[in-house]
């Protein structure tokens, strides 16, 4: 009973999650090119919308701790966590709507209206991702459960990526040439991915079983008590700046990945087909990732991950611009990122018995919102540096590729690759320097934590 009790909770939290990634893809990666390149907004609106689009996701980001006490402090009958999911999935769907809608507004009075819309998106999907993600460690407190839940959410998160990533460009084309109008295509592909992230959020909400009476109750938490959570528990704060770092470098270089096949390479629909091949290496990588935690720590696989990803970079930027080079680069940067980005996800999980044990407080969604934040962070600077090098490229002046200079081809790469490696380097070492709870100590911290009555026997642990 307990095993089928573990399954189904793993397979309907993980599948919940195709759908989000699809929606948050959609945003994250694409609204800057829908701006650009359907909208086709002047230089002047973009440095505009470039400025406020990094101010935003800052400010939300801030933001995302408060959302962590919302979810934190939640009683209801349907558990802690559903109601965040579900209050964040339906607002952010009504928002993405409006964000791919033209609503005829041009200059200031677009960027005013964006800015609004793109808000309430930001806000909305940042409740959704703390309720979702921090719901896996009230589901099991065992490393290798965790992982196994993890494992099969970012498998389900990577397939709802790159089906946007493949899709996305044939099918916005094909269903504008449908209605005569790509701007019409991008708004019916908006709600076909809105209805299926309603469709997957829907088979967590009634599928997952939330374990209750595992933990001690505790009591809400405040405002002022939430910074002592988040600042006080040192492990998470190295976790999230190593983190922040990596996502810094991967969002750059992934929000580049269209106009690097449209400007660089010279063809836009073979965009789709190296997403292809990235996804399948990817899920792949995340496959056999249990496979390889059996065999070797998580310190030897975030430094294998971290080589194959710089190794990545460096054939990424030198080699000729051919499919054959790109490809292997990408393969290297994808099957190393999947690698960190599920270890970083198992880190965070053990912060969180980590500040149980230190500041005698659970906070799953106030420890969670870390990752949210991360994401937001990485996301607004990698926006900053596209925005900023598009303009200075001359590429968002370009009527094509063939009006792009080498000094703008070069600008566009150095961008992509040259940061994001220092970035991912420089995350890599403060984990090796600062991160201290290896598969030992969370053994200790779980059974000191037993000892204090703060964990009753969870399920998961064996216990």
């Amino acid at each position: 009973m307990e095993k089928n009790f573990e399954r189904r909770n793993r397979y309907c939290f993980g599948l919940g999650t195709v759908g989000r990634d699809m929606f948050y893809t959609m945003v994250s990666m694409y609204l800057l090119f829908y701006i650009t390149d359907v909208l086709t907004v002047s230089n002047s609106t973009l440095l505009l919308m470039t400025s406020v689009f990094t101010a935003l996701r800052i400010f939300d980001a801030v933001n995302d701790p408060i959302m962590g006490v919302l979810v934190d402090n939640t009683r209801s009958r349907f558990g802690k966590f559903k109601p965040g999911i579900l209050i964040g999935a339906l607002l952010g769907a009504a928002a993405m709507l409006l964000l791919f809608t033209d609503l005829g507004l041009s200059g200031a009075g677009y960027v005013v209206v964006f800015a609004a819309c793109y808000l309430i998106w930001d806000i909305s999907f940042g409740l959704n991702d703390i309720a979702y993600w921090s719901m896996l460690p009230a589901l099991s407190t065992d490393q290798k459960q965790r992982e196994k839940i993890g494992a099969f959410a970012r498998i389900c998160a990577n397939i709802g990526l790159f089906s946007i990533v493949v899709l996305i460009i044939p099918l916005t084309n094909a269903l504008g040439e449908a209605t005569g109008s790509l701007k019409q295509g991008w708004f019916y592909f908006a709600i076909i991915i809105i209805a299926v992230m309603l469709g997957f959020q829907a088979i967590t909400l009634i599928g997952v079983k939330e374990p209750k009476g595992y933990f001690k109750e505790e009591e809400k938490t405040s405002l002022k008590e939430m910074f002592h959570v988040i600042f006080k528990n040192d492990q998470l704060l190295w976790v999230a700046i190593a983190l922040s770092l990596f996502m810094i470098g991967y969002m750059t270089t992934t929000s580049f990945g269209v106009y690097y096949f449209k400007y660089a390479y010279g063809d836009e629909n073979m965009y789709s087909a190296f997403a292809a091949i990235l996804g399948v290496s990817q899920l792949s990588a995340l496959i056999i990732f249990t496979w390889f935690s059996k065999r070797f720590s998580r310190k030897k696989l975030y430094t294998g991950a971290t080589i194959t990803v710089m190794a990545g970079y460096v054939i990424f930027f030198f080699a000729p611009i051919e499919m054959l080079f790109i490809s292997i680069a990408g393969v290297l940067i994808f099957v190393g990122q999947a690698f960190i980005q599920l270890l970083m996800l198992m880190f965070l999980a053990d912060t969180i018995e980590y500040g149980q044990w230190k500041l005698k407080r659970r906070n799953e969604s106030v420890t969670f919102s870390v990752q949210p934040f991360i994401n937001k962070i990485g996301g607004a600077m990698a926006n900053g540096v596209v925005g900023l090098t598009l303009y200075f490229s001359g590429i968002n002046a370009a009527e094509s590729a063939a009006f792009v200079t080498p000094r703008g081809i070069m600008m566009l790469k150095f961008s992509m690759f040259i940061i994001p490696l220092f970035a991912i380097l420089a995350g890599y070492i403060i984990y090796m320097k600062k991160y201290r709870i290896d598969e030992a100590r969370h053994k200790e911290l779980l059974d000191e934590l037993k000892k204090r009555g703060d964990i009753i026997a969870p399920p998961g642990s064996g216990a």
